[in-house]
């Protein structure tokens, strides 16, 4: 290789570490905020016990987080398109985790559902612009997007154990603690911002050429519903169902949502990988089928294998997830943040619209009954991503023919 190859290479030797960085910082800043997604679900069963609230009084604070955050997230990532906001992300995981930390303080019902809101708000506001700002920092890399995915699920997997050693030793008068991960995220994001100063991380927000395939993304959108609800279902109920079916205490539900956790981050890493060998739609596609089988087991498995089930459900709901989200850009490619506010933010928030009606069912009847349609949604999801194509990864440009000679 010749000098002046060498020194024309260096840059992009150099890029590719400090692209590396940013993706683990933004995985890292990600945790830090999903941690309070997962603290929803991962207060619930103390809310029941301390305050006496029924399933569907319950499953009524995972509404409250979901709700606002349902119809929040497409609007921010509606302004992400129009002009970039890096700022977001510090400022939205600060507000994820003060209104966890305010959640356990007041007994009264209507300040408890409000201030799960405004975390769930912070937690709207964060995901359009982190998926995009990460998919910049990746250059739209599926296996970095992958990485970066994982870090919400690291996030989802420790809420229950942070929530656990701090709510289960103090009680619920302790959940101010629970905002030292906000503190951490707010400032693990920083280098990330500044390293992406002067690019179209500022400013106006860069519009990537393509032509918009809505219908697509609409099938895709209404697949990651169905994915949301067996996933939030199955967080909101999995430790009292896990306590009934194995006969164990609270540290066997909180091993349970530990489990449905911790096997997504298996499973969104497993997705980008797998999605280098197959297409992307055809990985999401098996992946649902394993999930019908996975969920059944869940359902109708008693004992300790159990366990086994919540893990494969995981896996299973998880391969899709940071996959669903390039597909959403790749097929919006024009409205990158209105995709990632879809397709990242709603495939866990809109699952808890679904949650009272769920703990209504409980209280009428029982877990077990409540749960049961949760093994149909994976398989109405397969379905539609039957219908759906991979989009064509655009070609690069032609050189231009030489110029005849004189």
């Amino acid at each position: 290789m010749s000098t002046s190859s060498r020194e024309a290479s260096r840059p992009l030797e150099a890029a590719r570490p400090r692209e590396g960085r940013s993706v683990f910082l933004l995985s890292a800043g990600h945790a830090c905020v999903d941690v309070y997604q997962g603290s929803v679900t991962a207060l619930v069963p103390f809310f029941v016990a301390e305050r006496a609230y029924t399933y569907a009084a319950a499953s009524g604070i995972v509404l409250a987080a979901s709700l606002l955050s349902s119809v929040a997230q497409p609007l921010f990532g509606a302004l992400t398109d129009r002009w970039a906001m890096p700022w977001l992300l510090p400022l939205s995981t600060l507000l994820g985790g003060v209104g966890i930390a305010l959640s356990g303080l007041s007994g009264d019902y209507a300040l408890t559902l409000a201030f799960v809101a405004i975390s769930g708000i912070g937690v709207a506001a964060y995901h359009p612009e982190s998926a995009r700002v990460a998919r910049l920092a990746s250059k739209g890399s599926h296996t970095a997007m992958s990485w970066f995915s994982v870090g919400g699920n690291i996030g989802f997997a420790f809420a229950p154990l942070l929530v656990a050693a701090v709510v289960a030793t103090g009680g619920l008068r302790c959940t101010p603690f629970l905002v030292v991960p906000a503190l951490a995220g707010s400032v693990v994001c920083l280098p990330v911002l500044r390293a992406l100063q002067g690019t179209s991380s500022g400013g106006r927000a860069r519009t990537r050429a393509g032509v918009d395939d809505v219908r697509s993304f609409v099938t895709l959108s209404l697949a990651v519903v169905c994915r949301s609800i067996v996933f939030v279902g199955l967080s909101t109920f999995i430790s009292f169902y896990a306590r009934q079916r194995t006969g164990g205490g609270v540290a066997a539900g909180t091993a349970a949502l530990f489990v449905l956790y911790l096997g997504g981050a298996v499973g969104t890493v497993a997705g980008g990988s797998l999605a280098a060998r197959w297409d992307r739609v055809t990985v999401v596609r098996r992946s649902y089928l394993l999930t019908v089988v996975a969920v059944a087991g869940v359902v109708l498995v008693p004992g300790p294998a159990l366990y086994l089930f919540v893990a494969l459900t995981s896996a299973g709901l998880y391969v899709p997830f940071s996959l669903q989200v390039t597909l959403g850009q790749d097929y919006l490619p024009t409205r990158v943040g209105t995709a990632g506010g879809v397709t990242l933010g709603l495939a866990v928030s809109v699952g808890g619209l679904a949650s009272p009606a769920l703990g209504a069912v409980a209280d009428a009847a029982s877990l077990r009954v409540a749960l049961a349609p949760l093994i149909a949604l994976p398989a109405v999801a397969w379905l539609l991503f039957r219908t759906l194509p991979e989009p064509a990864v655009p070609a690069p440009a032609a050189a231009p023919p030489p110029e005849p000679a004189p």
